[in-house]
């Protein structure tokens, strides 16, 4: 019997060092992860941003790869490894990264059947993860929790789900509105990348003194803390996010497991021959402006020769392609870096710009946005309202945070319309559609001083003594100033160090 037993450890460690080599397989996998999961749909979302149809989702795979794979092979691994890589991960992170059969199907979903789009997300997380990190440590989170972005809209700014949540922190209306995000006709705050990130690391935070669990904050974050509260006392008092998840809601109980899956595929790439599409634009090469008067996608692409694509991916916030007045609260422009010296200098040309097929006949530039609050009348619809204030259902809907088609007599309304702006004191400059515009390039400081607030760089100076003296972040002097990695602080040098 002792020598059957050690023979079988014997058998059985060969058979660990033999599956530990990558497999090859061409043939479907059998995946619990199916094609119906909303993890799986919003990862399908990305076929329909068209950034990637415009020749940006080439993947570039690296000239001196880690493994020598072909550029063609998909790698699989024994469940072993899999578990015995989340072990190693899980040693070093707050949330209980623990394999099972779930996760398996997850981590083969993103590995296996749906490759192309994961070299797609890898572009996005390049473009969007150093401003989730940078917030998350602002906030003392954990910095995984970046990767619940994936799980929610695979880091499509425009994702929106069956239920109503934009964006890429996927809020609803009425819990964006509770965190500050505005929702009217033509801003959707929930879709900016900034507020957003901001707006979810304030909910993370309500939502781990609630539960003082992150897998917990996980089920919450998506189902809601009623439901997994609900799922608690169903369970009979359970604690833990497995005891109480055949509770849970379907989406919910595929939740925790994609988020593990996540973890791994995105610290395990190389090792399943995956890579990057090429990104347009990565996050040191954006930056922002204050807008002084409406503007149009159209204009903007028409001046400075940028697609429109481009334009609302970097933008997602405007629903319809126009930045509208707003006194109160200045709206901002995101261009790419290199695009910013030409807006500045030929700001006045841009706002003067008037396609006669586009912005006239939508009659938005000399609109301005004002909140009202409206008495529903008896006998009154949402579809009568609607009509009166030149809006849709689904607005107002979206406004009010209203699931049904009826209303109640007696109920206030929000209801944002747009009133005629008085016209501003300037000359309107007419350019035929088949004329071109003369861009002026100039990118010299003295034109954008105005916008920034400067630092004269003293012997000895480094970012971090000078983010400390001046209330800023190491990472917003290098995104501000596009920092690489062998940038040089030379003395008598003047930085960007914020915005006046």
């Amino acid at each position: 019997m002792k020598r059957l037993s050690i023979a079988l450890i014997f058998f059985t460690v060969i058979v660990g060092l033999w599956n530990s080599a990558p497999c090859f397989s061409q043939e479907t996998l059998s995946s619990q992860a199916m094609d119906d999961d909303p993890i799986a749909a919003v990862l399908d979302s990305l076929y329909k941003l068209n950034l990637f149809e415009k020749g940006y989702g080439k993947v570039h795979y690296p000239k001196n790869p880690k493994y020598h794979f072909a550029i063609d092979s998909v790698p699989r691994y024994d469940e072993i490894i899999y578990e015995s890589r989340l072990a190693k991960l899980d040693d070093s992170s707050p949330f209980d990264l623990q394999y099972n059969s779930i996760v398996k199907g997850y981590i083969e979903m993103y590995t296996f059947r749906k490759r192309e789009l994961v070299s797609r997300m890898m572009a996005l997380s390049q473009f969007y993860f150093p401003m989730f990190e940078e917030a998350l440590d602002k906030y003392n989170l954990p910095l995984e929790l970046k990767f619940l972005a994936i799980c929610e809209s695979a880091l499509n700014p425009l994702a929106k789900s069956h239920s109503g949540a934009m964006g890429l922190w996927q809020f609803m209306y009425p819990t964006g509105k509770m965190y500050g995000l505005k929702v009217s006709s033509y801003i959707d705050e929930r879709c900016d990348p900034y507020k957003s990130t901001i707006a979810a690391c304030e909910y993370f935070q309500y939502l781990y003194q609630l539960f003082g669990d992150w897998q917990m904050v996980l089920a919450a974050y998506n189902g809601g803390p009623g439901t997994v509260n609900k799922a608690i006392r169903r369970s009979g008092g359970k604690r833990t996010y497995w005891e109480i998840r055949p509770y849970l809601p379907r989406e919910t109980q595929g939740y925790v497991p994609a988020f593990i899956a996540v973890n791994y595929v995105m610290n395990y790439t190389d090792e399943h021959n995956l890579y990057s599409a090429t990104p347009k634009k990565t996050f040191l090469q954006v930056d922002t402006i204050t807008v002084k008067r409406q503007l149009s996608f159209d204009q903007i692409s028409a001046v400075l020769d940028i697609s429109i694509d481009e334009i609302q991916y970097l933008n997602p916030s405007y629903r319809r392609k126009i930045i509208p007045v707003s006194p109160e609260d200045p709206n901002t422009l995101t261009l790419p870096e290199n695009k910013m010296g030409a807006f500045v200098t030929n700001e006045d040309k841009i706002y003067n710009y008037l396609k006669n097929d586009s912005l006239t006949s939508k009659n938005v530039l000399a609109m301005q946005e004002t909140r009202k609050t409206y008495t529903v009348k008896a006998g009154e619809q949402l579809s009568t309202i609607a009509r009166k204030y030149h809006c849709s259902v689904v607005d107002i809907k979206t406004w009010n945070g209203i699931s049904s088609n009826t209303v109640k007599a007696g109920r206030k309304l929000i209801i944002y319309v747009y009133q005629k702006v008085p016209p501003v004191a300037k000359k309107t400059v007419e350019v035929p559609k088949n004329d071109a515009i003369s861009v002026v390039e100039n990118n010299e400081p003295k034109n954008i001083a105005e916008e920034f607030k400067y630092y004269t760089v003293k012997k000895g100076d480094s970012l971090y003594k000078i983010a400390q003296k001046n209330n800023t972040t190491i990472e917003e002097i290098k995104r501000l100033n596009n920092f690489g990695a062998n940038y040089n602080l030379l003395p008598g040098k003047k930085i960007k160090i914020g915005r006046n």
